[in-house]
């Protein structure tokens, strides 16, 4: 009988590998002393940050949890919402499509300012900004899944007299799922970073707050941004686990 190799090598060890690894070549780097170990602390020297200031690090990642939560569950809607609308009209999305590259390709950092000015000093320029990162990929994804959805499936559908909606909701969103997810798992990483983008100016709070106003304890730089990669790869492998549990097929179509 042929065994089935166990997943969690793979899955756990693979991941942990890797983590093990660049936390060893950061650790080789800070020890052969080519670099001032102000501008890179040795992984102790980072760890003891978290023991000296837990409470104050713990406060600032829920302050930036919550704002890139609020802001990729906006996007996630509106970018799922605009991504339908504009596959069903290719005059529409043609229209469109200049306003949305233009929109991503403006630096957010430089809109940053503007919004504080905007919306002031409260979590809503952060959410914003978050949105305005995430968007595209996501109505991007959206927008070609579901214009990739076979023409004679559709036609098949058609002639059992399914509605539009019925097309849209049993055929073409199952068919989208696997693109939509590839949008929303790239948006992901982005949205940390709006959101830290726009703790960065006129924030009281957050991860990006703790960097800006670090000063010269760089270990406590350091700490807050093994935070935000923490953050990042929790969220995406969440939407990973998502993925897993309503497109299951997807884990099947490769070797």
């Amino acid at each position: 009988m042929r065994t089935v190799p166990a997943a969690g090598w793979p899955v756990l060890g693979l991941p942990a590998l890797g983590a093990t690894v660049a936390v060893g070549g950061w650790w080789a780097v800070a020890a052969s002393g080519r670099l001032p170990a102000v501008l890179v602390p040795a992984p102790p020297q980072v760890l003891a940050v978290f023991g000296r200031l837990p409470a104050y690090l713990a406060g600032n990642l829920w302050v930036t949890v919550t704002e890139t939560a609020q802001g990729f569950g906006l996007a996630a809607g509106a970018g799922l919402a605009v991504g339908v609308v504009l596959a069903s009209s290719r005059g529409l999305a043609r229209a469109a499509y200049p306003v949305l590259v233009g929109l991503q390709a403006v630096p957010k950092l430089a809109l940053a300012p503007l919004l504080v000015v905007a919306l002031g000093f409260g979590t809503a320029p952060k959410v914003v900004m978050v949105v305005l990162m995430c968007l595209f990929p996501v109505v991007l994804a959206t927008t070609s899944g579901l214009t990739g959805t076979p023409a004679e499936l559709v036609e098949l559908t058609r002639s059992l007299c399914a509605t539009r909606w019925q097309v849209l909701v049993k055929l073409r969103l199952p068919h989208a799922l696997p693109q939509i997810f590839v949008g929303l798992k790239t948006a992901m990483p982005l949205a940390v970073i709006g959101a830290v983008v726009g703790e960065l100016f006129g924030a009281t709070a957050g991860l990006g707050f703790v960097i800006r106003t670090a000063g010269s304890d760089t270990p406590l730089v350091y700490a807050a941004l093994l935070l935000l990669a923490g953050l990042s790869i929790g969220l995406f492998y969440g939407l990973v686990a998502a993925e897993r549990l309503l497109v299951p097929w997807t884990g099947h179509t490769t070797s």
